[in-house]
C-alpha cells in the first residue's frame, strides 16, 4: 500500500500506540517487513506525549516516566526534564519492569498532585508468545488506587490523530485513518473527523467485524478485504 501510495504522491504516516519504541525502530521494523519507512513516516504515541508536554507546559517542567526507551527519547529529545523526585507531571507507558515498587511510586506522585498522562490505553498486546497486558492494563492499577483518570496521547484520543494531521498537513476531512482494530483505529479517526477504512488483515476479519465494531460503536467508511483493495480505494478518492 505503501508503494502505491508513493507513487501517487499521497501523504501519509503510520501512527502507532507503540511507545517502546523510537521512529528509527518502527521504521526498520517495517522495513524488515517488506515495507519501506524512514522516521518521517512514523508517529508514535511517545512522540504525541513529547508534543503536549511542550505544548502545554512550562520549560523546564519535571517530569518523571514508568516506560521504555522510546517514551524516554521522545522526551529528552522534546527538552523534557526528567526526574525521579517530585515530578510535575508522570508519563506511563508499556513497562515489561512494571513492579509493585514503580506502581507505590507512581500512585504517590499523582495523589500528591503530579499530571498523569497516559501513552495509550491499549489493554492486551500481542507478542510472539502470546497476548501480553498493555499499557492499559498498567493504568488500570494506578487509575484504581489514584482514583486519577489519565490525559490519553494515543488511539482512540484525538490528541494523537491532531498531531499526525497537523504533520501531513491535512485537514481531518482529506484523510483517511486505515486500520484494523476498531476500538482503537477507527475510534480515533472518528474522534478526529476523518474517514476510517476497516481492513480485515488483523484484529478484524470476516467472522469477527460486526461483533469488533459493535463493541467500539463505530461505523467505518468503507470494510477492505486486505491493504490492496484499500490502497485502490484511497488512490480512487486522490484522482477526483
Amino acid at each position: 500500500m505503501d508503494s502505491k501510495l508513493k507513487s501517487l504522491q499521497i501523504p501519509y504516516l503510520f501512527v502507532t500506540n507503540n511507545s517502546s519504541r523510537t521512529p528509527e525502530d518502527v521504521a526498520a521494523h517495517l522495513f524488515e517487513m517488506g515495507i519501506p519507512a524512514t522516521r518521517e513516516d512514523v508517529y508514535t504515541s511517545a512522540l504525541a506525549a513529547a508534543q503536549y508536554i511542550k505544548e502545554h507546559y512550562p520549560q523546564g517542567v519535571r517530569a518523571a516516566i514508568i516506560g521504555e526507551y522510546g517514551l524516554e527519547t521522545a522526551l529528552r529529545e522534546a527538552g523534557v526534564q526528567l526526574t525521579e523526585d517530585q515530578p510535575e507531571i508522570v508519563v506511563q507507558g508499556i513497562d515489561r519492569s512494571f513492579d509493585y515498587a514503580k506502581l507505590t511510586q507512581a500512585v504517590q506522585w499523582i495523589r500528591e498532585g503530579a499530571v498523569y498522562i497516559l501513552t495509550n490505553p491499549d489493554l492486551l498486546l500481542p507478542s510472539d508468545t502470546g497476548i501480553m497486558p498493555g499499557a492499559g492494563t498498567l493504568s488500570a492499577a494506578i487509575q484504581a488506587a489514584t482514583q486519577r483518570e489519565p490525559i490519553v496521547m494515543g488511539k482512540p484520543s484525538n490528541i494523537i490523530m491532531d498531531y499526525a494531521l497537523a504533520k501531513l498537513g491535512y485537514e481531518p476531512q482529506d484523510a483517511i485513518v486505515v486500520g484494523d482494530n476498531p476500538l482503537t483505529d477507527l475510534r480515533a479517526g472518528q474522534a478526529a473527523g476523518c474517514d476510517t477504512i476497516l481492513v480485515l488483515t488483523g484484529l478484524a476479519t470476516e467472522a469477527n467485524k460486526d461483533q469488533l465494531l459493535a463493541q467500539a460503536g463505530v461505523e467505518p467508511s468503507r470494510i477492505c478485504k486486505d491493504l490492496y483493495e484499500a490502497a485502490a480505494v484511497t488512490s480512487g478518492r486522490n484522482s477526483q
